[in-house]
């Protein structure tokens, strides 16, 4: 079954992301518990059961192309359009196997639905990762509607290029693909902490620019006969980077986000926060700190005791008239 999810790690696992926000991504984690949520405890795992119920919920490309639920032939011969099937069990004719499905509301219920544990993770993994900052960016309402539509757009990429499937396409990694697309546009220098598995134990800091892009070009090296549904990632991702170069110019300002810096080495206890010395300039810039109060100007007399009485002016050896 053709799942829309993150494929294996075969380049680089981003693990964590220098990329600090101002507040708590609530709706990325409202997303990620959805999902986490829907497959432990509403999916059926194994057997026909499972198979029952993606038919049912599952957003299917022939459904789309012809706006109505896979009649049973379909499903037994896998031929969109087929008006008979003949198997062991019996004949099956043009009866719809789940009447009651809306097709088009399926597109929304997919992106809530996964294959297998290892399915969900990698997903909401990337999720976590890259949402955070998008969020932030496109406000909550803004970043909710933009996941939605970046999930459509990625099932819709994927229908085209498939449109007589009559196998469920599930996952939610055409809107995860939508959100990375968009954090390559606005986070480009970002550094992100990652994996590379080739190499077994190289974790190294990388600029964001260079592990999605890896990550777009490698979609196009997937094995077709691997079930992962790749033109829903380009889709996805596609979708993401042009909405967000569009709206660059109008999303959320930049935060500014504060940090406590950590005690120097040799020193015992936690060190206090300076307020002059706190700021940590995010998404890469050029690290910059005001001078502090002490420290001695860059112009002017050079440090010692102050001078008193009148500024000696004149020439050495011609004070007073001597």
């Amino acid at each position: 079954m053709p799942t829309v999810g993150v494929p294996s790690p075969g380049v680089v696992l981003p693990l964590y992301d220098d990329n600090p926000t101002g507040r708590v991504p609530y709706l990325t984690i409202l997303f990620i518990a959805l999902n986490v949520v829907v497959f432990a405890f509403v999916q059926p795992r194994g057997g026909e059961a499972e198979a029952r119920f993606n038919y049912r919920h599952a957003v299917i490309p022939c459904e789309l192309d012809q706006g109505r639920p896979l009649s049973e032939a379909e499903i037994v011969s896998g031929e969109c359009g087929a008006t008979r099937a003949v198997d062991p069990v019996g004949t099956f004719g043009t009866r719809e196997f789940a009447p009651d499905k809306n097709v088009w509301l399926a597109v929304i219920w997919s992106m809530f639905l996964h294959g297998s544990w290892l399915h969900l993770l990698g997903n909401v993994w990337f999720l976590w990762v890259f949402g955070n900052n998008i969020e932030e960016r496109f406000g909550r309402a803004g970043f909710v509607a933009f996941y939605l539509l970046a999930g459509v757009v990625a099932t819709l990429v994927q229908v085209l290029a498939d449109h007589g499937s009559t196998i469920p396409l599930i996952g939610a990694s055409g809107a995860v693909a939508g959100v990375m697309g968009a954090y390559i546009v606005l986070f480009p220098r970002a550094r992100v902490l990652t994996w590379w598995p080739m190499f077994l134990i190289l974790v190294v800091y990388i600029p964001a620019v260079i592990v999605l892009g890896l990550w777009f070009l490698m979609q196009f090296a997937t094995d077709p006969n691997s079930g992962v549904a790749w033109q829903a990632h380009v889709g996805g991702f596609v979708f993401g980077a042009a909405v967000a170069f569009a709206l660059r110019s109008r999303l959320r300002p930049l935060p500014v986000v504060t940090r406590r810096r950590r005690a120097p080495r040799g020193t015992f206890g936690t060190a206090r926060p300076d307020p002059a010395h706190t700021w940590d300039p995010p998404y890469g810039a050029t690290p910059w700190s005001p001078p502090r109060p002490s420290d001695p100007p860059a112009w002017g007399p050079p440090s010692g005791p102050p001078a008193t009485g009148r500024r000696n002016l004149e020439p050495p050896g011609d004070v007073d008239g001597a």
